[in-house]
């Protein structure tokens, strides 16, 4: 190891990982410009794509870093969520705690694709990607609607089946996309990483 190595214990984050990580974000708030479709009080968009495109590609630590920045850019004001939204009062309505669970979609992703590298397959990738894109978000956004827009159980329930076609899509084009990227730049075994 020479003088300006860092150590093996370090594990911050290289000018590559700031740089992938600032290319998802930008590719979360690229994604509010296409419309959302509305349906009740939560529109339906692409940035769930990203959510789950980002730790597939990039692993729990990356991806999640991505997804936070993107919503700490939303919370400071700027007008990237679906429909040009923007600023504190955004979390504070019906998409919310879809908002949030962002960070934990990406995290659960992200952990268990870190589990499955080097070899990134489709199967188990789209389970993952099926379990946190939907399951995670589902469970964290779903309460967080019902209570800001005053729905029961079973509306609930109706407003999420309508977001499922559309989120199946999406994990299945993330995992598409994952894969191809993973087939094309392998990653190398965890103690030959650099982050």
């Amino acid at each position: 190891m020479t003088a300006s190595s860092p150590s093996p214990r370090y594990r911050g984050l290289a000018t590559r990982d700031l740089a992938l990580i600032a290319l998802f974000a930008a590719l979360l708030a690229a994604m509010s410009l296409v419309p959302g479709i509305p349906v009740g009080s939560v529109p339906i968009t692409l940035q769930t794509l990203v959510v789950m495109l980002a730790p597939s590609i990039l692993g729990a630590k990356r991806g999640v870093l991505a997804v936070a920045t993107f919503l700490a850019l939303a919370m400071a004001g700027l007008p990237i969520l679906s429909g040009g939204g923007g600023g504190l009062a955004s979390f504070a309505g019906a998409s919310g705690g879809f908002l949030i669970s962002w960070i934990f979609v990406a995290l659960f992703i992200g952990l268990l694709t870190d589990r499955m590298l080097p070899k990134y397959r489709f199967w188990p990738g789209l389970l993952i990607n099926l379990a946190g894109g939907i399951a995670v978000c589902y469970l964290i956004g779903g309460p967080w609607m019902a209570v800001v827009a005053g729905l029961d159980a079973t509306a609930t329930l109706v407003a999420l089946a309508a977001f499922v076609p559309g989120d199946v899509a999406k994990a299945v084009l993330a995992t598409l996309i994952a894969a191809s990227v993973h087939r094309a730049y392998p990653v190398p075994p965890a103690g030959n990483r650099v982050a």
